[in-house]
Order: structure tokens, then sequence, then C-alpha cells
């Protein structure tokens, strides 16, 4: 077995230990309203948030090209496969600290920071327009439009039942958050397990064994799928108290307007742009664009604070971690 060959495999397992931090990390992102609402029990929001996520998978081709082929270039040489390795080691041990916290950190730009990382201390070249337009500005974007598109939605569900009765309106929402629990986990399977993809295929391409940095080989779609589901099933409780419980009181029509209007965001985001947002980002800033129609003293300010700052950190502390990894392990790989 050659050398390339082995850090390709090196750098398809560690996509995959990646990949399966990223399904318990950002289960939350899926199934915390639904959990903290009493929509579904945990066990069967998990299921659902792991089916969802497996299908999802299978719409995500334009996002895992970006992630392939749209941030850095870099050469067909073993020190290339050292710049990849790098940069899931620094994903993955980001994603560790930030669920060790309980803070529901951006595992996508987790993954984007350590590859830019890596790729700056190795010298390569980072494609820093792909870079604005494709992370930094749907970023920045994306929390924006969950909050405002949230604080209207819940505006506008709020003024179209305000006749009805509380206790018969709750459980027709629990019933309607089935439906939005479930787009939210086909939104967070296009996102998330897209970029474990998109990893895989520039791991192949510049390993040698395929020509092209577009081309997706059909088994990364079951193999990224599968593994996000079993993550995603094993659940990260730690983030799921965090986002359902510490930032607003979740009552059944606030959870069902959070999760309509994050995963509308992802599919226009994901299927429409090919850009890689933070399904993190998005379900967080939804749902406390929806607390802030109560009041804004609704939201718990002091815990949204500590998310913004672990979003903030995300980057360079991946990039960071990213880079010590390269350079350990850069004598590995000349």
């Amino acid at each position: 077995m050659s050398a390339q060959l082995i850090a390709v495999l090196a750098v398809i397992v560690v996509a995959m230990v990646f990949d399966y931090t990223n399904g318990f990390h950002d289960a939350a992102n899926a199934i915390a309203t639904s959990v903290s609402t009493r929509a579904l029990t945990p066990r069967a929001a998990l299921l659902m948030a792991a089916i969802g996520n497996f299908i999802g998978t299978h719409f995500g081709a334009r996002v895992a090209t970006t992630v392939g082929s749209g941030l850095v270039t870099l050469p067909h040489q073993m020190d290339a496969l050292a710049v990849v390795l790098a940069g899931v080691v620094g994903a993955v041990c980001w994603n560790l600290i930030t669920w060790y916290f309980g803070l529901p950190s951006s595992s996508s730009h987790a993954l984007i920071g350590g590859l830019v990382g890596a790729a700056l201390l190795a010298g390569d070249q980072v494609k820093w327009h792909g870079i604005l337009n494709k992370v930094i500005l749907p970023m920045l974007l994306s929390p924006l439009a969950g909050f405002v598109l949230g604080f209207l939605a819940m505006l506008a569900l709020m003024w179209s039942f305000r006749n009805g009765r509380p206790g018969k309106l709750n459980r027709g929402f629990r019933w309607a958050q089935t439906a939005s629990a479930a787009a939210m986990s086909i939104g967070h399977g296009l996102q998330d397990a897209a970029k474990t993809i998109g990893v895989i295929v520039l791991a192949l391409y510049v390993g040698g064994f395929q020509q092209t940095v577009t081309h997706i080989p059909q088994w990364t779609y079951w193999t990224s799928a599968t593994v996000l589901a079993l993550g995603t099933y094993a659940g990260g409780w730690r983030i799921i108290r965090t986002l359902g419980r510490k930032i607003i009181d979740l009552g059944p029509p606030e959870g069902f307007a959070a999760e309509v209007v994050a995963s509308a965001l992802l599919f226009v985001f994901g299927i429409g742009l090919g850009a890689p947002i933070s399904t993190t980002h998005t379900i967080t800033s939804a749902i406390m664009g929806v607390g802030a129609t109560k009041k804004l003293s609704a939201v718990r300010w002091g815990v949204a604070g500590n998310i913004v700052g672990a979003w903030i950190l995300t980057f360079p502390g991946a990039g960071g971690i990213a880079a010590l990894t390269f350079l350990a392990i850069r004598p590995l790989f000349s």
C-alpha cells in the first residue's frame, strides 16, 4: 500500500470522525425546539433528525463543491494531504471543546477555519474571494435573516391566531412541529454532510485518485450520510439544553416559527447559492428573533452573548489548532 493511499485513507477516517462529532454536536439544531416544547420525545426527535440528515445529504452537491474547490488551492503532493488532515483535526477538536462547554458553535465554520489555518501555514493559496462570497457574507447574512424573519414569522402567527384558545393552539403547533423539525433535519443534512463530502473529494483529488475536484463519487454521499445520522442519533444533550431552554422559554408556536424560518434559509443558501452556512447560527438567531416578539428581555442575552463569543472564536480557534496540527504531522508527509 502506497504512502499516498495511506494518507488519503487517514483523511477519510478523520473526516468521518468529524462527521460523527458534527452529528452529535449539531443534533440540537434540528431537535432542541421540538424536545423543549414536548412536541416530540427526545429519542423520537433524534431518530427523525437522523433520517432527515440522511435524506438531506443527497441535496448537498453545491455545498460540497464549494468546500472541495472554492476555498483553497492545493497541489498534488503529500504536503497537501497533511493540510487537509490538519484542517479536519482542527475542526474535530473545536467541536469537542465547544460541546464540552455546551456552546452551539458552527461545525461548518470550524471545518473551513481549520482548512484555511493549515493552508496558510503551509504556504498554499487561499481563495479569499471565495471565502468572502461563500463564507463570510453568508455567515453575516444568515443570522441577521434568521433573527428578522423569526421575529416577523412569530408576529404573523400571533396575529393570525390571536383569537385562538392557547391549549388547542399548543396541541396543533406540536403536531406542526413534526413537519418543521423534519425540514430542519433535511436542511442540516444538505449543509453539514455535504461539507464532509467536500473534504473527502478534496483529499481524493490532491492525492491523485481522481482527475477533478468537482466530481463527487456516489459512495461519499452514503458514507457521510450514514455517519452523520449515527452521530445525530447519539445526541448532543449539552447543546440541546442550551438551545432549547437557556435562550428563551419556547412554546410550540415559537418552536414552529423558528424551525420554519431556519430550515427555509438552509435550503435557500445551500441549494440556491451553494453557500455553506451554519445551521447553528441560523436556528439560534431564529430562536432569538422569535423570543424578541414577547419583549427584548425575554431573550437571555447573557447566554446569547456567550454563543456569539463562540461564533467569533470559531475561525481562529479551529484554524490555530489546525496550524499546530500541521506542524506536528508535516514530517510524516515529507
